[in-house]
């Protein structure tokens, strides 16, 4: 399974929010064997919100939007997202029934609140009020990390792929004096290898065989010079 994450928000493009849920998200699917093909950050337009879905949802499994959820002005994402799939938003009874079920009633809410894409399935918000939306392959999440994780929670079963395993050398040498190493590494193992200079040199081994990936690992290991 593939998929795209879009993040939307003004204070991402900013710089004045750190982007932790498209971290979050790309952790989680990994963890369950789902290739994150594509990350992306949109400003709160309807156009550029609908313009990307409506890319990403032909091309992948799967798109998750997260950000841009509630009643204000500019939480204009479901509009974005109505816009992209050619429905109308419209009151969704189940998360009205979900929000009674709180103790909130229609006065309590501001208009718009449980508006989504006509036929969509309502994502209830455990942590929050703004709900979710999940229609034609395209899920919708709250941009509060916590509330975002709450929902991702419950709907995690429906993405899943083969697992990767992964093993982490680091190298106490220079990256450059490596890589006759590394090559070999790759002959040796049907292995994905990355390096990441930093704090000495971090490799990473990756495998659908776990066992692969340990006997790589150990291999490397016995070969280099290690902090």
């Amino acid at each position: 399974m593939n998929v795209a994450v879009v993040t939307v928000g003004d204070e991402l493009l900013a710089g004045r929010t750190t982007n932790t849920n498209a971290t979050w998200l790309c952790e989680r699917l990994a963890e369950r064997g789902v290739a994150v093909e594509r990350v992306t950050t949109v400003p709160d337009r309807v156009a550029d919100i609908a313009r990307v879905v409506n890319e990403y949802r032909a091309a992948y499994d799967a798109v998750i939007v997260t950000g841009g959820l509630g009643p204000t002005h500019d939480d204009v994402t479901m509009d974005g997202v109505a816009a992209a799939l050619g429905r109308d938003l419209e009151e969704h009874e189940a998360a009205l029934a979900w929000l009674a079920e709180d103790g909130y009633t229609r006065a309590d809410l501001t208009e718009g609140t449980t508006e989504l894409p006509a036929g969509s399935r309502a994502l209830h918000n455990e942590e929050g009020v703004a709900p979710g939306a999940a229609l034609e392959g395209v899920y919708v999440l709250p941009g509060v990390p916590a509330e975002m994780k709450a929902m991702f929670e419950t709907i995690a079963p429906e993405f899943s792929g083969t697992r990767t395993y992964r093993d982490v050398v680091v190298a106490d040498e220079p990256e450059s004096a490596l890589l006759d190493r590394i090559e070999r590494l790759r002959t040796e193992f049907d292995v994905s290898v990355g390096s990441y200079p930093g704090d000495g040199v971090r490799i990473e081994i990756e495998s659908t065989d776990e066992t692969t990936v340990a006997e790589a690992a150990a291999w490397l290991r016995e070969r280099v010079e290690t902090a």
